[in-house]
């Protein structure tokens, strides 16, 4: 899921207050005279405050005043539609200038959303004929006896509300990954939704309206009212056009319309009621052809030998007598084969008749240096498994299923160079499970919930852990946006991360005003100064309903280091150890009495689980190898009389086969261990069986295939013809083996790769020790059991009996050989078995093709952990609760920032910009997330350094006399706190805003002042005053390295990825 990289203040509701603005009397009129009409106020003077520091205007009524040539230029400049008589002084319009400009900042890419704005507070603070459309309804008493207005109405026309929320409902907050109007209306869907939003009565301490405003659009002919109506801009307006990302529906963005959703089309056909895909119905009736075909060929087939038969009387009369001769003839014919090789030459291909004589001389070379090629066999994967000591394991997952020279691969690498790597995550997922009777689970929001996620984040803050002997807590390594305190991403963030806010902030109805107000109330900030979005927070909800969450998330962003060896890893590395282990020990069980469940990860958990299921599965090969052991052990053996079977029972060369199993997967691994390739967690799972099996196969026929020759031939003789017989077909379906997973060392997964090189040469050297050690050790066996010594103690030797030779020399069929011979063979001999054998064969076949179209794409996480891992609950929780997918980064490399490169305008999305511009283009795929899964607009730096630089956003670029850089009012030096306030100093007086409108190019600034203003942008601290301050936000977004040259080498735009299911 997304964290947030980056802190600012953003007190953006509060900007609403400048309607609050009263002015001081000149004169005040009788409160009893109703005076309505043009060149009239309905509220003039400040008649005080309330204890919250907002003031409250007069119910008063008086003309108009004539401004002063000074407060007139201002007032042009802020509110160009009022011209003339004012109802404000020069004190009361700097107030409301002070206020719009917490606004500015995030409304100010598109000019006619702004301009509509502040058109109208502009005309209710400001107008002259401000009589005509406010009316006072209700007033209290103030300081002492002076009443002051407690409600006002405000008549609106329906035409200036409705172009008012069109102008500005799609303006992005780029910082955020959101809309401006999530900020300024709450997430208002229309303008009476937006309205009442604004003339909310703020309580105490709260931001917004300090008296009730009620907006209308209609009033009664009786009050003399008439609606306010200026001009209302469209966004649409070219004179104040807007960006596609701020206004879809302009004129110029036609043409770049958002992609349509993309849908998987399949070629189907219905068939009744009944929706069948092409491919299906090509594959189904070509497989009834093709049996059609089968069966038509069978029957002509047995109709033409039928008819043959027929023809010839005399066959049938001695056909089993003539059956059996051609059955002696053929026997005769096999034993003559066997006896006599050179026969066989002339039958064989070239190349097997090389290796039948290659096999017959080095069968014969073994027989008589049995020893000399064991020794010599073994030595070379002994020396192999030297290469252990230099034994790795890989279990870093982007190293095990990332190619290094894939796309993906090399991305990571310049953006982890370039803009530093990507923070740690430490996540819990609290949630509540299913009621008695199965329904859906309770809401996790509750007071009694909210105090026990306290408590476990008592136990998370402290822990504390041991590190070459100093003690790590969660403050050495969470990442600090604005170097102060943690990211943390919890809703205890609404009480500052403090218990003891719990109740005085109000508990649980502050969390449920938090979750609508989260981005404009001041008291919902994070402790990290920052809003919270509670989708990032919470889980398991619909829409933005948050109150019927079903989970808490909570997630630790903790410093990354590219350094794997630096000590600041190392202390991550071991804070989230012993992070995993108090989830395990303490906090699980103390939420599984509450009716919950505590899920949770580390950064490091996949790879620690993957080393614990590597080192966990070292028993069951072991076991695994055992019962093969016994296995060979009674299948190698002869069937004998019991006095016998101390002699010709193979548990020793059993145990022999499967240590060179071993030690070909050994070797193997030692091998690539000395030329530096890491193991993998797949190869030390599947590779052991797979040798095993293919080793376990080739010692049977090896066995089997000497025991076959005659016994009056001697040693020498039956292993050569032995050799013979099988060698070729071992030889071919091993190297057959080996180029089949050579061929796989191919592919670019690591994982796969890897697990292919190491399967191969296992195979490889498996191959060798079975032709050369096994061989030599059936050479010793069969001297062994020829001698009457015992096996496994050979040095015990039995008296010879005549039964026990009897035994030996009588080689009776085993029970798998005889059912092969009397029931399988016979069986498939049959007519109807043949035909059904291959219907059955042709059918899995077309059903595979037909399958494999419907095969998913992509390796699920949990396929490669433990069954028993804890990692198991967390992933189900992640795909069940989440609603934020994870970050998703568009990287810009080479960035030419000069004026006369026009990059500019082809990247950012703010006024001016060009219609399909990069941020642009990423905006309306965001409006189809089911295709683009990409869930939200882009944050964009280079958008929010345009309009910091803005002189619009005149309280963010400022400068001093000296030409240093200036903060806003509201941060130090311009005020310094008191008690919690920040009281304005006289420090900045002086500060002027960075460029007039006549500096920049068409709202663009020079090469030289793009150079010059960046580093300003990136260190600024954001704040009320101005939101679009980057530091925290985007310090790590921009490499400002070697940037003089008019290149920025790397920048990111950050967005989300829809959530992953």
């Amino acid at each position: 899921m997304e964290l947030r990289r980056w802190g600012f203040l953003l007190l953006v509701a509060s900007s609403i207050q400048f309607i609050s603005i009263s002015f001081p009397a000149r004169g005040q009129p009788s409160n009893s005279q109703e005076v309505r009409g043009e060149g009239y106020c309905s509220m003039y003077g400040i008649c005080g405050q309330r204890s919250d520091g907002k003031v409250l205007s007069c119910p008063n009524r008086t003309h108009s005043v004539k401004p002063d040539k000074v407060l007139s230029s201002k007032i042009q400049s802020l509110c160009p539609t009022i011209s003339g008589n004012v109802c404000c002084s020069p004190d009361q319009f700097d107030i409301l200038r002070g206020q719009v400009q917490q606004v500015i900042p995030l409304l100010v890419g598109c000019p006619a959303c702004l301009r509509n704005f502040l058109n109208l507070f502009c005309e209710l603070v400001c107008s002259p004929n401000q009589s005509l459309f406010t009316n006072v309804t209700s007033v209290k008493k103030v300081n002492g006896n002076r009443m002051a207005v407690d409600a006002i109405d405000f008549y609106v026309t329906h035409y200036f509300g409705e172009q008012l929320f069109n102008s500005c409902k799609d303006v992005k907050f780029g910082t955020m990954n959101t809309r401006a109007m999530d900020f300024i209306g709450a997430g208002a869907k229309n303008y009476p939704e937006w309205f009442a939003y604004l003339g909310h009565q703020a309580n105490s301490n709260e931001p917004g309206s300090p008296y009730a405003i009620t907006f209308r659009s209609k009033s009664n002919d009786s009050s003399g009212m008439m609606p306010m109506n200026v001009t209302a801009y469209s966004c649409v307006d070219s004179s104040l056009g807007c960006s596609c990302g701020d206004c879809p529906s302009s004129s110029v963005c036609f043409d770049s319309l958002p992609p349509a959703p993309h849908v998987k089309q399949f070629c189907s056909i219905k068939i009744v009621s009944l929706k069948v895909k092409c491919l299906d119905l090509s594959l189904a009736i070509g497989y009834l052809f093709l049996i059609s075909a089968f069966l038509l060929w069978g029957f002509v087939y047995r109709k033409e030998r039928t008819d043959s038969l027929r023809t010839k009387p005399s066959i049938n009369v001695n056909e089993e007598s003539k059956l059996n001769s051609d059955e002696k003839q053929e026997i005769l014919c096999i034993s003559q084969i066997s006896e006599a090789p050179p026969v066989v030459k002339a039958q064989q291909p070239v190349a097997q008749r090389y290796m039948s004589d290659f096999f017959r001389k080095y069968g014969s070379f073994v027989s008589k240096h049995p020893t000399l090629v064991l020794c010599l066999s073994l030595a070379v994967p002994l020396l192999l498994c030297l290469g252990l000591i230099h034994f790795e394991m890989e279990t870093r997952p982007e190293k095990l299923w990332v190619g290094p020279g894939s796309k993906t691969a090399k991305e990571k690498q310049f953006f982890d160079s370039t803009l530093g790597p990507f923070y740690r995550i430490e996540q819990l997922i609290l949630a509540s499970i299913l009621d008695s009777n199965g329904e859906r689970a309770p809401s996790i929001v509750t007071d009694k919930n909210l105090k026990l996620l306290f408590e476990l984040q008592k136990k998370v803050d402290g822990l504390r852990a041991n590190y070459s002997g100093s003690m790590v807590s969660l403050t050495d390594i969470c990442l600090k946006p604005l170097g102060r305190n943690c990211a943390t991403q919890s809703v205890l963030q609404y009480f500052k991360m403090d218990p003891q806010n719990y109740d005085a902030y109000g508990g649980l109805d502050h969390v449920q005003y938090c979750f609508q107000h989260f981005s404009s109330a001041e008291k919902c900030l994070s402790e990290f100064q920052a809003p919270l979005d509670p989708s990032t927070a919470l889980g398991g909800f619909s829409g933005s309903n948050y109150s019927e969450a079903l989970a808490f998330v909570i997630t630790y962003p903790v410093n990354n280091e590219l350094d794997k060896k630096s000590t600041e890893y190392a202390k991550s590395v071991a804070w989230e150890k012993a992070f995993v282990r108090l989830m395990q020990d303490e906090l699980v069980p103390m939420v599984q009495p509450q009716n919950l469940t505590l899920s949770f990860s580390s950064e490091s958990s996949i790879e620690e689980e993957l080393k614990r299921e590597s080192t966990a599965d070292v028993i069951t090969i072991l076991v695994s190898y055992l019962v093969m052991f016994a296995y060979i052990s009674i299948t190698l053996g002869d069937r004998c009389q019991l006095s016998s079977s101390f002699v010709s029972s193979k548990v020793l060369l059993g145990l022999s086969g499967v240590v060179l199993v071993m030690l070909s997967v050994l070797g193997s691994v030692g091998f690539y261990s000395i030329i530096g390739v890491k193991s993998t967690l797949i190869i030390m799972e599947v590779i052991p069986f797979l040798v095993l099996a293919v080793g376990v196969d080739n010692m049977c026929i090896l066995v089997h295939a000497v025991k076959r020759q005659p016994l009056e031939l001697v040693l020498e003789e039956r292993i050569s013809n032995a050799l013979v017989e099988v060698g070729p077909s071992i030889t071919l379906a091993s190297l057959s083996e080996v180029m089949a997973f050579a061929v796989g060392s191919f592919i670019p997964m690591p994982a796969c790769r890897v697990f292919s090189m190491f399967a191969a040469l296992a195979v490889l050297l498996d191959f060798i020790l079975q032709v050369t050690a096994f061989v030599s050790l059936i050479i010793f066996d069969f001297l062994r059991a020829e001698d009457d010594r015992v096996d496994c103690v050979p040095c015990i030797r039995l008296a010879s009996s005549s039964s026990a030779d009897e035994g030996i020399v009588k080689q009776d069929l085993g029970l798998l050989t005889r059912y092969m011979k009397d029931v399988h063979a016979p069986l498939l001999s049959l007519q109807g078995v043949k035909i059904v054998v291959v219907a059955v064969f042709f059918g899995f076949a077309f059903a595979s093709i037909a399958l494999c179209t419907r095969v998913q794409p992509g390796l699920e996480q949990k396929v490669v952990l433990p069954r028993d891992s804890y990692l198991q609950s967390y992933f189900d929780d992640i795909a069940k609760y989440l609603r934020v997918g994870p970050p998703l980064y568009f990287v810009l490399k080479d960035f030419n920032y000069s004026l006369e490169s026009r990059n500019t305008n082809q990247i950012c999305s703010i006024s001016q910009c060009d219609p399909n511009s990069f941020l642009n283009e990423i905006t309306k795929a965001s409006l189809v997330p089911s295709s683009s899964y990409i869930a939200k607009p882009a944050a964009s730096w280079l958008d929010d350094f345009l309009i910091w630089l803005s002189p619009e956003a005149f309280s963010c670029c400022r400068e001093f006399l000296n030409g240093s850089y200036c903060p806003p009012d509201d941060q130090p030096p311009c005020c310094q706190p008191n008690d919690g306030l920040c009281t304005t100093g006289v420090e900045c007086k002086d500060c002027t805003t960075c460029f007039l409108y006549s500096d920049l190019h068409d709202g663009r600034p020079s090469t030289v002042q793009f150079m010059e203003k960046l580093p300003w942008f990136l260190s600024a601290l954001p704040s009320s005053n101005c939101a679009k301050g980057g530091k925290g936000a985007y310090t790590s977004s921009v490499n400002i390295s070697g940037y003089e040259s008019g290149i920025i080498q790397a920048s990111a735009f950050r967005t989300y990825h829809t959530p992953l299911k």
